[in-house]
């Protein structure tokens, strides 16, 4: 099992006893955004356009252990932005694992190696790199050339020292299956305690908009990477959550299962989506309108989400909403080969990778901007 047993009975027992007390919309995983400020300039991401005024911004670390307790979630994601970029980083971490939450700080990794000595190796800790594929194609989608490599040696020296470490996958139209199945092999490798894989969300200010992936391709490409799986490969998600990838089951959006706070607030109605700000959790629970929000609400926004801020929540919900949901994941978990004929049909396909035909762009960041406006990161 790729996550830890003190873990899974943690957030087992936190989604029984919310289920017990009645509650029909609770939190599974807090979206801990501590700044904005980030050292890669993706091309696909909708992080990085934010004015200089607003890069400087962070969260206090009281600020972020404020909002968790809020939320009383028993994991907490600290993506970005770059949070090794926050000059208390490590105060933030350090108080959460005190608190006995599950963090798993998302990183580009570039820092990592330089910045380890902060930290100390806990169960409570686990770096999630975002890595992106193979050499070529990572290095494409971060649109920075040798990024692959930094990370790589941000990862192992990490599992050298005894911290658990995670990936953060995010595949884009063109990705070659192929090329992915070996990347789960590198990283097996390596020693990745568990790896995560979804398709990119389509943010309105991305400066790439025409390599997302559209619902049918999704789930076309991630039934040929998942299907006839190898027993070495070990996952960071919930089975049911991918066999939605793969096109095997429907689940509607939780929009509020991963919810966000940055240096604006709540965010509303989730991670992905931008429709203003609320001043506590409960606020954004009771004023959201979360109707005009999921696939089935025909919010345009929402049509072609497959993202695990919406359907990991969905999938872990599904699990221990009854009998039957028991039963189907620890059927996916004891029999998680999914042994597919017309999927390794898929696999020999021709596939041509958008790094093969697409110049690598390297964009600058507006941390740079910032740090020449004398701020430092």
């Amino acid at each position: 099992m790729a996550v830890p047993i003190s873990q899974a009975w943690t957030v087992a027992t936190y989604v029984l006893k919310q289920k017990i007390k009645g509650r029909k919309r609770f939190p599974l995983v807090t979206m801990l955004e501590p700044l904005f400020r980030c050292n890669l300039a993706c091309a696909g991401c909708g992080k990085i356009q934010y004015p200089a005024h607003i890069l400087k911004q962070e969260l206090s670390p009281d600020e972020c252990f404020r909002a968790v307790e809020e939320s009383g979630t028993p994991m907490v994601s600290i993506p970005g932005g770059e949070p090794l970029l926050h000059p208390q980083i490590d105060k933030i971490v350090e108080g959460l694992v005190a608190r006995k939450k599950y963090v798993y700080m998302c990183t580009n990794a570039l820092l990592l190696k330089e910045k380890l000595h902060l930290f100390k190796p806990s169960k409570y800790l686990s770096f999630s790199v975002h890595l992106d594929g193979q050499r070529e194609h990572h290095d494409f989608s971060v649109c920075r050339e040798g990024g692959y490599d930094i990370a790589l040696d941000g990862i192992k020296a990490a599992i050298a020292a005894g911290f658990r470490v995670t990936t953060n996958t995010t595949l884009f139209d063109g990705a070659d299956p192929n090329s992915v199945r070996a990347f789960f092999d590198e990283l097996m490798e390596v020693g990745v305690e568990g790896m995560m894989v979804a398709p990119g969300y389509t943010y309105e200010k991305a400066p790439d908009q025409k390599h997302f992936l559209g619902r049918a391709r999704s789930r076309r490409l991630f039934r040929s990477i998942l299907s006839n799986r190898k027993t070495t490969w070990k996952f960071n998600a919930s089975p049911m959550y991918m066999e939605f990838l793969m096109g095997k089951r429907e689940f509607a959006c939780t929009p509020w299962g991963m919810p966000a706070y940055s240096v604006f607030g709540w965010q509303k109605p989730c991670y992905l989506l931008q429709d203003g700000y609320a001043d506590t959790f409960q606020e954004l629970i009771d004023t959201t309108d979360w109707s005009n929000y999921g696939t089935e609400s025909g919010n345009p926004k929402c049509a072609n989400c497959m993202v695990h801020s919406g359907y990991e929540a969905s999938g872990v919900y599904y699990t221990f909403g009854s009998l039957r949901g028991l039963i189907d994941t620890a059927m996916a978990v004891f029999f998680d080969k999914y042994e597919d004929r017309g999927a390794l049909d898929l696999l020999n396909e021709p596939v041509k990778p958008v790094h093969s035909f697409n110049p690598l762009i390297q964009i600058e960041t507006k941390v740079n901007v910032v740090e020449r406006q004398g701020t430092t990161a």
